[in-house]
């Protein structure tokens, strides 16, 4: 007879949509936070810098990039925070594009489903994840 340890590490079919689905939440979330991140912190360090991009779009040189993250640090900081955030967000979805996901961040993502499952309608992300659609 069959013991409770084996039983699961049999695939569940839903609980495997269930884990694409928070992927996909996840995937959207992060776009949205970059798309954001770039109207808020990305267009306030822009137009902090509009009279140095003008100088650059005039005639680029490196040390007037290098005068401008001397004396403009915030607005620079700001613009490397949104690009910092872009690329992050495309490295971690092509890494699971190209390679999948690695059997620790499953086990993570499949402990998350549980929970929302657990928590139920009152979770934030159970409509999305858990909720089958008809």
């Amino acid at each position: 007879m069959p013991s409770g340890s084996d039983n699961e590490s049999l695939p569940d079919p839903l609980l495997d949509r269930q884990v694409q689905r928070l992927i996909e939440v996840q995937t959207y979330l992060r776009w949205i936070f970059d798309v954001f991140i770039w109207l808020t912190v990305g267009t306030a360090s822009a137009w902090a810098l509009r009279s140095d991009i003008e100088l650059w779009v005039a005639s680029f040189t490196w040390a007037a990039v290098r005068i401008s993250l001397t004396y403009n640090r915030l607005p620079m900081m700001g613009l490397g925070l949104c690009v910092a955030m872009t690329l992050a967000t495309l490295v971690w979805q092509s890494c699971i594009i190209l390679f999948g996901i690695s059997p620790s961040e499953r086990r993570s993502l499949t402990n998350q489903v549980k929970r929302i499952k657990e928590k139920g309608k009152s979770h934030l992300l159970w409509r999305w994840v858990c909720e089958e659609k008809v």
